[in-house]
């Protein structure tokens, strides 16, 4: 059986690896180093993503949770949709840099709130 403990922590370290990926490639392409997208740093988060949402639907298996009862889970659902599309954008060098940069907050600021709802985990909602 899995350890519950140990699955956790490869959740936790794989979403902090994530959003480090992610602000460096968002800080390459800010700095016009977009030489990155042809290394390994292109595919590298893909493989950790894969890892995170492996984690994430074992850790929901072994805890027993069930998004329809525990809402914060549910709104941490639709923030990962959100910061994927956000992530996206914000990745697309054929938008405009404005468009590119509000689409990095969005991505930080819903990466924020997943953040705080996986360590809170609000009852009340």
């Amino acid at each position: 059986m899995l350890s519950y403990t140990l699955v956790k922590q490869v959740h936790i370290t794989t979403a902090v690896i994530s959003l480090f990926l992610f602000l460096l490639r968002v800080g390459l392409d800010f700095g016009k180093k977009n030489h990155w997208r042809q290394t390994p740093l292109r595919l590298a988060p893909h493989i950790n993503d894969t890892l995170l949402l492996s984690a994430a639907i074992t850790l929901a298996i072994l805890g027993n949770w069930n998004p329809v009862l525990y809402h914060w889970l549910a709104a941490k659902l639709v923030l990962v949709l959100g910061y994927i599309v956000a992530g996206f954008m914000a990745l697309r060098p054929t938008l405009s840099r404005r468009t590119r940069i509000m689409a990095a907050l969005l991505a930080l600021a819903q990466i924020a709130l997943i953040f705080y709802l996986a360590i809170i985990k609000p009852v009340l909602w």
